[in-house]
């Protein structure tokens, strides 16, 4: 059985989860799993796919980076794919499709993935000096901070017994910020609210 996966890291990125779709369904897949979430979250369609398939299956990817997030991430799912019979397809490798069904494609998979991943590493350092000279500059000014009476208000709803998505709805503040407030004042016990 052919068995697809589909994933963008945002809902966002439609028309980019639409061609995935329709690529793994002209390469045949009887089965598909999709999801829009980041490759560091948690991957629950990715989990059910792998749980699934079985013997002489072939989980197929549109693309190497829509599956792994690491080498060792790659190998170890290479590996456990293989425990259960199962073959991996990458249908757009560098313009050509790359499977693991030989010790070739195998080779190749794990060096285009250790690629891929210096490649990333690069990119991040890049994008870290590109702040670090933009801070340095005065152009790059981060986060805004939350105003004290904004602080004080989510603690006083928050001992009002307001859960904090409510809280980020009434102060008009992402939820996020909300549970970071809150965090850091677990962490400052000695931190008084007015």
């Amino acid at each position: 059985m052919l068995v697809g996966y589909a994933r963008t890291s945002t809902a966002e990125q439609v028309a980019g989860f639409e061609a995935q779709i329709r690529e793994l369904e002209a390469a045949g897949c009887e089965q598909l799993f999709q999801e829009q979430v980041s490759s560091v979250a948690q991957r629950a369609e990715l989990d059910s796919a792998l749980k699934f398939v079985r013997d002489g299956d072939t989980l197929i990817v549109t693309k190497l980076d829509r599956l792994a997030r690491s080498t060792q991430h790659l190998l170890k799912m290479i590996e456990e794919l293989d425990q259960k019979g199962v073959a991996l397809r990458i249908l757009d490798f560098g313009g050509a499709a790359m499977d693991t069904k030989s010790p070739t494609g195998k080779l190749m998979l794990t060096m285009f993935g250790a690629m891929a991943e210096y490649e990333r590493a690069l990119m991040l350092e890049r994008q870290r000096e590109g702040i670090a000279k933009a801070k340095a500059d005065g152009r790059y000014k981060g986060r805004v901070p939350v105003s004290d009476t904004k602080v004080k208000e989510v603690h006083m709803l928050k001992a009002k017994g307001f859960k904090a998505s409510d809280i980020a709805k009434e102060l008009s503040l992402g939820r996020s910020t909300v549970y970071r407030i809150i965090k850091q004042t677990e962490i400052y016990s000695d931190y008084k609210v007015a």
